[in-house]
């Protein structure tokens, strides 16, 4: 067993975590793309540090994880499977997550379009998109404006921590999603909710997407 602390968003980091993994227990059967952290703010409060801080692990972390260990998986020719983490604010867009879901959107259309060019080596590509999950993110999460505000973030806590659903259940259902080669997972009721309502109608998609955000003003 290999374990090492990496940056997901570091070139350099990944690189040299991939050289070592393909070099010693060899090319990876599943990899998983997990990292994740989250800005809750509207657009005009976010800063452009802020950006370059979410993009560089959501999106770029992902991206990092694919292009180093896809090549030696792609070589072994004995199939294997890429599991990358979107969100349900991945295809449900908030108005107060707007640098985490347009990342999200990315890891999501990033999948898709993977799934397609890995087809023909026998490598499935799976998107998850949990939903309100009770992990360290609320905690770790940058916030700004009317959500830069202690009340708000005990709120936001107790909220994540209420809904009990904990990663170990997400885990259990990734692995079946692998098992079965979906493309696009919701795992949480409120997360297939979101993802039946975007695709039933957009427009009532964006409403309700207005009322979930003034109700954490």
């Amino acid at each position: 067993m290999l374990t090492r602390r990496v940056d997901v968003a570091d070139r350099e980091q990944m690189r040299a975590f991939a050289a070592a993994v393909n070099g010693g227990p060899g090319p990876a059967d599943l990899l998983v793309n997990n990292a994740g952290v989250a800005v809750v703010a509207d657009f005009l409060e976010t800063e452009p540090e802020d950006w370059d801080w979410i993009v560089g692990i959501n999106l770029l972390g992902v991206v990092h994880g694919c292009h180093f260990f896809l090549p030696a998986m792609v070589e072994r020719g004995r199939g294997g499977h890429v599991v990358n983490l979107s969100s349900m604010a991945g295809y449900h867009a908030s108005p107060t997550l707007n640098a985490y879901s347009a990342t999200k959107f990315a890891v999501l259309g990033l999948s898709e379009a993977l799934r397609e060019e890995l087809r023909p080596h026998g490598i499935g590509v799976t998107a998850v998109c949990p939903g309100v999950i009770n992990t360290p993110i609320t905690r770790h999460a940058r916030t700004r404006g009317t959500a830069d505000d202690d009340a708000v973030h005990a709120r936001f806590r107790r909220l994540y921590e209420r809904r009990g659903y904990g990663p170990d259940r997400v885990a259990r259902n990734v692995l079946k999603a692998v098992a079965r080669e979906r493309t696009v997972v919701p795992i949480s009721p409120e997360a297939w909710a979101a993802y039946a309502i975007k695709r039933a109608s957009p427009r009532l998609a964006g409403f309700v997407a207005r009322k979930l955000s003034t109700l954490s003003e």
